[in-house]
């Protein structure tokens, strides 16, 4: 009979050291080796955790962001950086998976940057890249879209993992084509904090929609669904403010974000965290994933693929193609490209997959 994976996991609900990469990476570090010597060998970083989520695009006019978006870009990191290093090097010292979201940079301009979130195996290798495809309200004046390349599910040892950053979660046809290619594991990155209204007038309930777009996605795929946010310290409350109590009355009175770990019932199977940073814990047990798809399996038997017809086009996006000389300006492309010949091989009926 076959054996299924059966392990501990872990979310980080962690506060980055604001626009200080180095720090973050330190503190970073730091979480693994203790989820590690807790016993998680698959280990979750919120969005944006390296090393800002711009949450000041939400309480501050366009005009009177300037000072952050240069922060944040000085901030941002290579995918072949080495900040990515280290982590690579302490995910392959404490053999574990680690799961990271980040504000990558890319070399073909010093004010493009993406929402990225990076898979990077127990053996320290980048396994996914993927950048978010549309940052979300106004996350538009600091996030560049990304593109299909990174729609991508990686078998390992511990089950076949993808990962979405926050509002993506929502995205049906984004979750559909994860579950397509065989997803059991899934990672929701999400933010600290996310104001959408005026102080007074209540707004978006981000505790809420978390736990329905999570839960929602650990259901219909039958699936565990790691559940990673941000943390909004005082400090940064304080920093984004600016003295202006308006301000930081609004980012106080926000809902918080949470971390969790959900079982393929949709249903908290670990502590939940909102309060405070702290890791949450919960064994995954693959093969509790079988019986549920009995009933309803929406990449399997519960669909109609006579009926409905699904394509994503996963070609990586470029500047520009330059023939007859080689072209390393962006290397999350490449790396995708030299990827796809692998991965697009891979048998996936229910959806048609572009290189």
């Amino acid at each position: 009979m076959k054996q299924y994976p059966k392990y501990k996991a872990a979310v980080c609900h962690i506060a980055p050291v604001y626009f200080d990469a180095e720090a973050c990476v330190e503190k970073a570090c730091d979480w693994i080796k203790e989820a590690a010597n807790n016993g998680a060998e698959l280990i979750a970083f919120p969005e944006a955790y390296l090393s800002s989520f711009p949450v000041w695009c939400g309480v501050w006019a366009p005009v009177q962001t300037h000072e952050f978006f240069v922060k944040m870009v000085s901030s941002s990191v290579l995918i072949d950086g080495p900040e990515i290093q280290r982590l690579r090097d302490t995910a392959r010292k404490y053999n574990v998976f680690v799961s990271i979201g980040i504000n990558e940079a890319t070399r073909n301009s010093f004010g493009c940057v993406y929402d990225t979130n990076v898979l990077i195996g127990d053996d320290g290798a980048v396994l996914n890249v993927h950048r978010k495809l549309m940052p979300t309200y106004w996350e538009k004046l600091a996030w560049a879209m990304g593109d299909g390349s990174g729609l991508r599910v990686n078998d390992t040892r511990i089950g076949r993992i993808g990962a979405l950053v926050c509002g993506e979660n929502t995205n049906a046809l984004a979750r559909f084509a994860l579950l397509a290619q065989g997803e059991n594991v899934h990672i929701s990155s999400f933010s600290p904090r996310w104001p959408t209204h005026p102080l007074g007038e209540g707004g978006y309930d981000l505790e809420a929609a978390i736990r329905l777009r999570a839960g929602a996605h650990a259901f219909e795929g039958k699936l565990f669904n790691l559940v990673a946010s941000g943390f909004l310290p005082p400090g940064a409350i304080e920093m984004v403010s600016r003295g202006n109590k308006e301000v930081r009355d609004l980012l106080e009175t926000s809902p918080k974000s949470v971390s969790m770990i959900l079982g393929p019932d949709g249903q908290p199977i670990s502590e939940v965290i909102r309060e405070d940073e702290g890791i949450a814990y919960a064994e995954l047990d693959l093969a509790k994933t079988i019986v549920p798809k009995q009933f309803q399996d929406v990449v399997g038997y519960y669909n109609r693929f006579d009926v409905f017809e699904f394509k994503v086009n996963r070609r990586a996006h470029r500047p520009a193609h330059f023939h007859g000389e080689i072209d390393d300006d962006d290397t999350r492309a490449d790396f995708a490209e030299r990827r796809a010949g692998n991965l697009d091989a891979m048998e996936v009926p229910p959806v048609t997959l572009a290189s």
